[in-house]
């Protein structure tokens, strides 16, 4: 089905978005490596209260980069969560360590730290917690956990960017944290991804990484030396176009937060009178931004009949997340194992459609619609 009546997500944009774009492409030139880049990643760890960042291609490139800068070695041992998109595991194949599942809580569906301890070794190097939906994870108590036992703490931070656990912000607690601005993020600039890290010597790698290897101090495109190649790199930059779509974008975070916790709370108020929906609402000293609306239903059964209604009826909903250790890939790559609490969430929830600019009519056409499929099931 493509002719949704209420999408999954909407992008959010305005004039602001169309006139600087229009500006960095009429100018004819830096379309790479521009001078939007680096106003970007200012803008973005004055927002987080870092100390640097850096812009990549994806969330998933970001990842990589990071591993490589904490020269992750194979077969180092990696805890990280199963309740997630597939990249946070793949990132540590992709330097050949071992990704170690932990399993999840049920309050932010983040690492759960008595599952972390748990699953230490002295192999393990590094923790990859990751942030779902637009909420904190339980980072204050993973980061106890890694300063005592010397572990690096890489957080996945991918659906969290403008969330705060304390009144500080994600991307001002881990070693670094990844995040993600791909088409259904909060801030979006259609692809893209950043670190942000308090380490100058983690920059600087990520630096060098990011862009062949090169440590040329001006643009390489408008600097006609010799070009100095340090050290193994890749083509992980991100285009000054899209840099100048992030920069509108995060002008207008806040405005696009409170729009998304405006709609938020008026779909958990309404699907409060359903006893079988548990909603999404934020724990204690922990903000909720909403990057995804995200259900919890009692079991499998009505969580799928749910979902192929809401489908019947042009309603897009999804599942997020089916546990990456029960995927093809994983369980051929004999890293299966039972992750009693991540299985449990993963059959129980379903992804609800919320974007800023909900009308109205889109919020009670999707209420009225889980209402009417309730009402029809008696049973439930």
């Amino acid at each position: 089905m493509t002719n949704w009546k209420i999408p999954l997500y909407k992008i959010f944009t305005d004039e602001e978005d169309l006139n600087l774009i229009t500006k960095v492409v009429s100018r004819g030139n830096n379309w790479a490596m521009g001078p939007e880049i680096e106003e970007f990643e200012n803008s973005i760890k004055n927002y987080v209260n870092a100390d640097y960042c850096l812009t990549l291609n994806s969330g998933t490139s970001a990842l990589h980069a990071s591993l490589l800068a904490y020269e992750i070695q194979p077969n180092d041992e990696i805890i990280v969560p199963s309740f997630s998109f597939i990249a946070t595991a793949n990132s540590v194949l992709f330097v050949d360590g071992k990704p170690v599942f932990a399993d999840i809580e049920e309050d932010t569906f983040g690492l759960d730290p008595k599952s972390i301890l748990e699953n230490i070794t002295p192999k393990t190097k590094c923790i990859i917690p990751m942030d779902y939906g637009g909420q904190g994870c339980k980072i204050f108590d993973i980061k106890k956990i890694a300063d005592e036992n010397n572990l690096v703490l890489i957080e996945d931070g991918a659906e969290s960017l403008g969330s705060s656990i304390k009144g500080k912000k994600i991307g001002s607690i881990s070693d670094t944290t990844v995040f993600s601005f791909c088409g259904n993020k909060v801030l979006t600039t259609g692809e893209g991804g950043a670190i942000a890290t308090n380490s100058s010597k983690i920059y600087e790698k990520i630096k060098l990484l990011r862009s062949h290897g090169r440590a040329d101090a001006s643009n390489y495109f408008t600097n006609p030396s010799l070009s100095q190649y340090v050290g193994l790199g890749y083509n992980w930059r991100m285009s000054t176009l899209t840099a100048t779509l992030g920069i509108t974008q995060l002008q207008k975070i806040d405005k696009i937060i409170k729009m998304r916790k405006e709609n938020a709370r008026y779909l958990s108020e309404k699907f409060s009178k359903i006893s079988e929906i548990k909603t999404p609402d934020p724990i204690i000293d922990h903000e909720h931004i909403y990057q995804m609306y995200t259900i919890r239903l009692k079991n499998q059964q009505i969580r799928d009949d749910l979902h192929n209604f809401l489908t019947d009826k042009e309603i897009f909903s999804k599942i997020y997340f089916h546990p990456i250790h029960n995927t093809q890939f994983y369980k051929k790559s004999n890293i299966h194992k039972k992750l009693d609490m991540t299985e449990l969430i993963a059959r129980q929830v379903l992804t609800l459609p919320l974007y800023p600019n909900m009308t109205k009519e889109e919020k009670d056409y999707l209420v009225n619609s889980v209402f009417e499929f309730f009402e029809s099931k008696n049973n439930y």
